[in-house]
């Protein structure tokens, strides 16, 4: 089904009275572009679960469409007002309700986080709100440590007061407050937990008052309690090898991730952004405002959302993955187009249908795109880099094989080498570089390259269970000496111990290992490339 706005579409091909048309670049016939959308979701049927995409011009919904299926077992389809859940994208609505209630003086971007979560510890270093809103404050991602605690996200009913119980307990941060960016959920948990603190009102009420009624979004809730009956959600599913199987995130947390929406409110929210109608000109200046690190480098992520580009174009995205949910959320400011991509398919890339679908009506205003062509490689060096890395900052793992010929960074899908020690992700958008026995992994779509990176050391091979065959998890001694980077790159960085006789000069030997152990929500929007930006699950 295709929602078309008649007067939009008229906009969309001729241009206003007065008004010069555009030479540079050519919008296709409303026919082309139903065609081109219908293309890109060509995969979904009703045997399969599906999207739903939305597309504004103007301020004004011009398409609505829906694919695949709501509901397997009941063969209900997916509709254009088919509520799915946003993972991340929910986030620049947390970071809204802080800076609304900072608007009311009710709070300083600046005030210590202690002041209003007496829970966490003493670090010594003040963390701030602001460093909540940028993932720049060194606290750990809480999915991850109960990941690593055997808990892991889907495992149990996680609630906030899980969230509180583990930032309580942990005793120190990845790093200081300001010097690195790092995405972690943590963060926006508190923030929402704040709002509700500081509101007086619940996390739910307090933004459905203050965002969601006065702009019209009538179909938007968040999963405060996942036994809640929600009529029209789409069910979320995974692929396995005998079919799909539903995959829900029962738990809830929320803040990080967790809203009930649909594209077309999703749209109406990126309309905010021109009309001002919600905290004025005041919230979509300071949503917008990129953070920086305390040595002043300024990076992509601001508050809830990613200041990029794409193709040429200024772009203000974010991308959301909770179980299988997908989402993508991008605004072009330039031409005034919004597109809004929710899925119900674990294995959807959300942001690669989004980006077709804003390529499809952009048209030639886009810059080329470039994938860059693939060098041969011995299977050999594939090999050489599989392995087993860990993140030295935050110690979350990331798994390098060799599948099908072609070597894969864990679930962020295979790399395309450019020679025996560089490769590329995503169309280009991520390079890895393998120097030594370091790996670095780096977004450089825009000005993203500008954020800073993790070093990560390679744990041998992978093999992470007890040598005397019980078959029991190990935990690995933790790494006591300072590394120095293999590879000088910004970006998230890895590095691993080398074979003996391996290392090259600069770079230091490790004989023994954490990023994304299905934590939930990508993002960091870098290597999400956020990220998230391919996203950690909300």
């Amino acid at each position: 089904r295709v929602v078309w706005t008649a007067g939009v579409l008229f906009l969309l091909l001729h241009p206003r009275s007065g008004q010069a048309a555009d030479t540079s670049a050519s919008v296709p016939a409303a026919a082309d572009l139903e065609a081109a959308v219908d293309a890109i979701f060509a995969r979904y049927s009703a045997d399969t679960p599906g999207c739903a995409v939305g597309v504004s011009k103007d301020g004004k919904e011009v398409l609505g469409r829906a694919y695949g299926s709501a509901d397997l077992e009941h063969g209900i389809a997916n509709t254009p007002d088919t509520i799915f859940e946003a993972g991340s994208v929910s986030k620049q609505f947390t970071a809204a309700a802080i800076l609304l209630l900072a608007q009311a003086g009710k709070l300083k971007l600046d005030d210590p986080v202690d002041q209003y979560v007496p829970e966490l510890p003493d670090y010594g270093t003040p963390i701030t709100l602001r460093h909540l809103l940028h993932h720049t404050s060194g606290l750990r991602d809480w999915g991850t440590v109960t990941y690593a605690a055997g808990w892991p996200r889907g495992s149990r009913v996680h609630t906030h007061a899980h969230v509180l119980d583990v930032v309580s307990r942990q005793k120190a941060l990845n790093f200081p407050p300001g010097s690195e960016y790092s995405y972690s959920n943590t963060g926006y948990n508190l923030l929402a937990i704040i709002v509700e603190r500081v509101g007086g009102k619940t996390f739910a009420q307090y933004t459905r008052d203050v965002i969601f009624e006065p702009l019209g979004m009538t179909h938007t809730q968040w999963r405060d309690d996942y036994t809640r009956i929600v009529k029209g959600r789409a069910i979320a599913y995974g692929k396995a090898p005998d079919g799909f199987h539903m995959q829900m995130p029962f738990e809830n947390v929320h803040g990080n991730g967790g809203l009930l929406t649909t594209v077309g409110d999703l749209l109406k929210w990126n309309r905010n952004f021109t009309s001002e109608r919600v905290g004025g000109r005041a919230l979509v200046t300071e949503l917008q405002r990129r953070g920086r690190l305390s040595d002043g480098l300024e990076i992509s992520y601001a508050r809830g959302l990613v200041v990029s580009r794409y193709r040429g174009l200024p772009e203000i995205s974010h991308s959301g993955s909770t179980a299988g949910y997908r989402a993508f959320l991008t605004r072009f400011p330039d031409p005034a187009l919004s597109v809004a991509v929710l899925c119900n398919d674990g294995n959807a890339e959300a942001s690669d249908l989004a980006h077709g679908v804003a390529a499809a009506f952009l048209g030639d205003a886009l810059a080329p795109l470039a994938s860059p062509s693939p060098a041969a490689v011995d299977a050999a060096v594939l090999a050489r880099w599989a392995g087993l890395y860990r993140n030295v900052r935050t110690g979350e793992p990331l798994r390098m094989t060799v599948e099908g010929g072609a070597l894969r960074a864990g679930d962020r899908g295979a790399l395309v080498p450019q020679s025996e020690s560089l490769f590329t992700l995503r169309e280009g958008s991520v390079r890895a570089q393998f120097r030594g026995e370091g790996v670095g992994l780096q977004a450089h779509r825009g000005r993203a390259r500008q954020v800073r990176g993790h070093l990560c050391e390679r744990r041998g091979r992978g093999r992470l269970h007890d040598p005397g065959g019980q078959g029991r998890p190990r935990r690995p001694a933790p790494a006591r000496r300072a590394l120095r980077p293999c590879a000088r790159l910004q970006g998230r960085l890895h590095e691993r111990a080398a074979p003996a006789g391996a290392v090259p000069p600069g770079c230091k030997q490790r004989s023994d290992r954490r990023a994304e152990p299905g934590s939930g929500e990508s993002e960091g929007p870098e290597v999400q490339e956020n990220g998230r930006q391919r996203g950690r699950p909300g």
